[in-house]
């Protein structure tokens, strides 16, 4: 077992360019994963009483260690869209139940606790995970239990390869990787770039392939790649060896706990460049931790606060109100991030498969989820493709002021090449 999960654990950025190119090395990661369930701590929460006529939607999210804003935001999302679903009278009369539970933002502990929200609380469906590392561990479990599942937030592609149980709402890394790289070379006018990513992350190591992909297609150049651990602190010596390489950009694909310390020793060495990024950057304490050695720094994300439409308008005002009332204790944020609306989303759009399939029957739902078309959420209009992937537009987001300040945003097409639509600043 150690032998097999050392292997496991020494992947480096070729190794994902392989990934994306062959089945066989996805088969090994699948089997990986799959042999290290092990018990663990849950903590569970369940909205109504449990009168087996219930609607039981299971939800897995890290509410405690190093992702854990990512969590609790998904899970307000989704608490919010069950609250008015069964507000509203549920789904045919079935009020929605949600059973929680805390993944600890391991890979090993939510396969676990997916294995228990299967087998022991019988769920109906699962909502999660937000790191692609932990999506791809309990993946394969809902696939070989044929219970659909819908991550809100994972981007790596992947997840929904595991098999056809396997759902998305947000766009995938691709997508995500050739935006920036779109948006560094065509606005920024960028020539030189640098990478600086999470050595141990999946979704840092495709965001760094698919960004180099597509900036040099542009007739652009990757001048130096250096790595980090998400447990790192001192980040130092690769910025300074990125100063010394003097490109135009900096590409940090990486979550906001390291983000924010990369950015504020980034300033510390005289490092002006943009920094630019992803939606893992998207967490309300990245502002404590790099404040304004943040601003004019850039990200791609799935949602913008400042998007006149009626319907996010509605969910900001909504959300902020429910969230910052001064009796609740799990209030985290001001206003909606992209990860609560995409929580938000994924519950919904698994709410309107139930309605349609008229049957919480695992195969039916399966098929009322793989026949999404147009479906109204506050991330954009989604269609879920094939490959079970939605299709859906990127906005791109200016850091300033501790403010996300909205910039552009980029449309997909058929052919996953994407035109950009410029609008005010």
């Amino acid at each position: 077992m150690s032998r097999l999960l050392a292997a496991c654990a020494r992947v480096d950025l070729n190794s994902s360019v392989k990934a994306y190119r062959n089945m066989k090395t996805f088969a090994s990661l699948l089997l990986c994963i799959a042999v290290i369930i092990i018990p663990a701590r849950a903590f569970q929460e369940r909205t109504i009483d449990g009168d087996g006529n219930s609607i039981r939607v299971g939800v897995y999210v890290d509410l405690s260690v190093q992702t854990s804003s990512f969590g609790r935001s998904t899970l307000n999302g989704i608490r919010m869209a069950a609250d008015e679903i069964n507000s509203a009278g549920g789904i045919s009369g079935r009020r929605i139940q949600l059973i929680v539970e805390d993944d600890q933002g391991q890979p090993q502990q939510a396969a676990a606790v997916v294995m228990k929200l299967i087998t022991q609380d019988g769920v109906h469906g699962v909502l999660g995970e937000v790191a692609s590392s932990n999506t791809l561990a309990a993946a394969p479990i809902a696939q070989r239990s044929r219970i659909p599942m819908i991550t809100p937030s994972s981007t790596h592609p992947l997840i929904t390869q595991v098999g056809d149980y396997i759902f998305r709402v947000c766009f995938i890394d691709p997508f995500q990787g050739e935006v920036m790289a779109r948006f560094a070379r065509n606005t920024l006018r960028a020539r030189r770039a640098a990478i600086f990513h999470d050595i141990g992350s999946e979704y840092s190591r495709g965001l760094a392939v698919t960004f180099e992909d597509h900036f040099t297609r542009l007739g652009g150049r990757i001048v130096i790649r250096q790595s980090y651990q998400q447990t790192d602190a001192d980040f130092m010596a690769q910025l300074a060896a990125i100063r010394a390489a003097r490109p135009d950009v900096i590409y940090v694909p990486g979550y906001y706990g390291q983000v924010g310390v990369i950015a504020r020793q980034a300033r510390q060495i005289r490092i002006r460049q943009p920094l630019l990024g992803g939606d893992g950057w998207d967490a309300p304490p990245i502002w404590e931790i790099g404040g304004g050695s943040l601003d004019g720094s850039y990200i791609s994300n799935h949602f913008s606060v400042n998007d006149p439409s009626p319907l996010v308008q509605r969910f900001v005002r909504n959300y902020t109100a429910r969230y910052n009332s001064s009796d609740n204790e799990n209030s985290t944020t001001q206003e909606p991030d992209a990860i609560a609306a995409l929580g938000y989303d994924s519950m919904n759009l698994l709410a309107d498969a139930i309605r349609r399939a008229g049957t919480t029957d695992r195969m039916r739902l399966r098929d009322a989820i793989a026949q999404t078309r147009n479906f109204m959420g506050v991330t954009g209009n989604i269609t879920i493709n094939s490959q079970r992937n939605a299709v859906k537009p990127a906005v791109v987001l200016e850091l300033r002021n501790r403010r996300f300040i909205y910039r552009e945003t980029i449309q997909p097409d058929g052919n996953f090449s994407y035109r950009r639509t410029q609008m005010n600043r």
